[in-house]
């Protein structure tokens, strides 16, 4: 559903305003070349695939291990569904896992007839949040309305199966054709695929409460298991040049919005993966520029690595390191790299050291075995991931000059801002600029898009 902000979930079904989306965009040519053809937006489960196969190709532009994976054993016949599960098909683990909940006390049919948790029946629900029953009893009001609430035996009981015969996405239950919670597909999968017990659940910080406390609760009941994860991993939200991220605002990108443009996948990798996950990040074209610049000087010491390894090699008849000399700037960096992760994952700090071997100076990579230096740079790398994506995407727009990107980006940030305060001759003026620039601009639903003047 597009509305998540309550353990219940509510608003349109995010299959029909996908849906919606899809139709307008087919009708006015707006789809991927070859791809318009092939996609019925009346078809949830064609929606599902197609928005699917553009956030597994992103993925795995970026490096995305897992998708990586997927796609690999996809390749050679297998089922990607081991490593990436989809809900729809995994109905059957759901409903049998309510059943259990249902049967054990920890879930109950309302007079609406659907299927509800009980949160009382679980003494540590709100551990993970800091909530308390009494506080959600007291701040329902604001989430549910007394319709809906009245059917509950407490405000904070959330839905696990909603009966509902014409909704889109329906299947069929011992409590009638329907859908499933937006909770309880996580624990089923996770139960299915890694046991009664994770080691690790990550998520955004807005998913703390209500999702993640649901999880825990319907998982715990359902397992007998007095935990569901043993750490808990969450990052802040992701700001967009100092702003919530909006389409309306004109700040919204995708990857492949980026890529068109000719950023690499190893800058946007780098930008998105660099600040603490514990504070919020600040994506920005200056950080997309000198992320860039940082990857062009690290890719530059890796190649005179592999000269030196080469020619070492050469002149000694082996590849094996001598480990009779000194350490040098990047054996000595993989060390201060490796405990700045162990440092609650202080990746700044990691990069410092990085940066700091890469500005090393010639004298001090004498004495140093070029092997070793190689190895632990690509150690480095190994977590960083961006030597091997260096480069843009195959059929994206030649590479722009990431001050051109940032200039025309903050017109049309301007341009946005101007229409936003209906100040048309500004908006205006800012579009004519951008034309001076050979750049067109379009306006959509989804906000402003630019593009290079064809000549």
């Amino acid at each position: 559903m597009t509305e998540d902000s309550s353990a219940d979930g509510g608003g349109e079904d995010k299959m029909e305003a996908a849906g919606r989306r899809l139709a307008e965009a087919k009708k006015s040519g707006k789809l991927p070349p070859g791809s318009s053809g092939e996609i019925d937006p009346s078809n949830p489960y064609a929606i599902a695939d197609f928005y699917a196969a553009r956030f597994l190709e992103d993925a795995r532009h970026l490096g995305l291990k897992v998708a990586i994976e997927a796609e690999s054993i996809r390749a050679t016949g297998g089922n990607p569904d081991t490593l990436m599960p989809r809900p729809t098909r995994c109905i059957p683990q759901m409903v049998a896992m309510i059943e259990k909940l249902v049967a054990g006390g920890h879930a109950y049919v309302a007079s609406d007839g659907a299927v509800y948790f009980n949160v009382r029946s679980f003494p540590a629900y709100g551990q993970l949040s800091g909530n308390t029953l009494d506080q959600l009893r007291e701040g329902a009001g604001d989430r549910i309305d007394a319709a809906h609430q009245a059917v509950k035996r407490h405000p904070a009981d959330f839905m696990l199966w909603k009966p509902d015969p014409k909704h889109i996405m329906r299947w069929p239950s011992p409590w009638g054709e329907g859908y499933p919670g937006w909770h309880i597909e996580c624990s089923a999968m996770a139960r299915m695929l890694l046991g009664d017990e994770i080691d690790i659940h990550s998520g955004g910080e807005d998913n703390i409460f209500p999702h993640h406390e649901c999880e825990v609760a319907q998982s715990c009941c359902a397992t007998g298991r007095p935990i569901f994860a043993r750490v808990w991993f969450h990052t802040r939200f992701l700001q967009v040049e100092g702003a919530k991220m909006s389409k309306s605002k004109g700040n919204f990108f995708t990857p492949r919005d980026l890529f068109a443009k000719g950023v690499t996948p190893a800058a946007l990798r780098l930008e998105l993966v660099r600040t603490h996950y514990r504070s919020n990040a600040n994506f920005t074209m200056q950080g997309l520029q000198d992320c860039q610049r940082m990857i062009d000087r690290w890719s530059r010491a890796h190649s005179q690595l592999l000269e030196r390894a080469k020619a070492l090699s050469a002149s000694v008849a082996t590849l094996a390191p001598d480990e009779s000399r000194n350490p040098g700037p990047f054996e000595i960096a993989l060390t201060e790299f490796t405990a700045a992760l162990c440092d609650d994952l202080n990746v700044a700090r990691a990069i410092a050291a990085l940066n700091e071997a890469v500005s090393s100076k010639p004298d001090d990579h004498a004495s140093s075995c070029p092997q070793r230096e190689l190895a632990s740079l690509l150690a480095m790398d190994s977590v960083l991931g961006v030597l091997g994506r260096n480069a843009v995407v195959a059929g994206a727009a030649p590479a722009e000059d990431p001050e051109f990107i940032a200039r025309v980006e903050s017109l049309l940030a301007a341009r946005t801002a101007a229409r936003a305060a209906k100040d048309w001759p500004e908006s205006d003026r800012v579009r004519a600029e951008l034309t001076a620039l050979g750049v067109a601009v379009k306006d959509g639903a989804d906000g402003a898009t630019w593009s290079r003047m064809q000549s």
